[in-house]
């Protein structure tokens, strides 16, 4: 049983990320022809094409990847409760699935940001992926660059990032009940 959570979990998790980043790829309007972000919409077209038929964006914000994002939530709790032959409330559910999908944005920007530093360290030269993780964290990172004084090539706006996003959580936690248990 615990296996079968564990992968459904999993498989539901990881589209997830891949929704989330289509539609934060279309909001920092990053490089369409880079081969990650075709990864992106690769994966997603399929489902996104014909929602966009009936669901038209809202200026900048794709509201079909939006929409999609909470589905495989919706999706991965019905399943999970089927599973565990629990009964489910259908409000619960997408009240779950709304927190779901902010906090998963939250640990997906956390990791691109952890990711982006380390490589920093190392990269070289021109790298498809390192450009996306610039182009979609850099108009989080530019203001707080701003804000800090120079410290001599010393970028510390990943760390106050970080602090600020642990904040967040912290608070959200308090006053929101399924925050801490996802």
């Amino acid at each position: 049983m615990n296996a079968m959570v564990f992968l459904i979990n999993t498989v539901f998790d990881l589209y997830l990320m891949v929704v989330i980043l289509r539609f934060w790829l279309q909001l920092a309007k990053a490089d369409f022809y880079n081969p990650f972000s075709q990864f992106v919409v690769k994966a997603t077209q399929p489902i996104v094409a014909p929602m966009r038929r009936v669901l038209p964006s809202i200026g900048s914000i794709d509201t079909s990847s939006i929409l999609l994002a909470l589905i495989v939530v919706v999706l991965k709790m019905l399943v999970l409760t089927f599973i565990a032959g629990a009964g489910f409330d259908i409000l619960t559910i997408l009240l779950f699935s709304v927190v779901s999908v902010l906090k998963n944005a939250g640990v997906l920007l956390f990791w691109m940001l952890l990711i982006r530093a380390i490589l920093s360290w190392f990269n070289q030269g021109y790298n498809p992926v390192v450009m996306i993780m610039t182009q979609l964290t850099e108009p989080i990172l530019a203001p707080v660059r701003k804000i800090l004084p120079s410290l001599g090539g010393l970028d510390l706006s990943v760390l106050v990032v970080f602090i600020a996003m642990n904040f967040l959580n912290m608070l959200f936690a308090q006053y929101i009940p399924f925050w801490a248990m996802i």
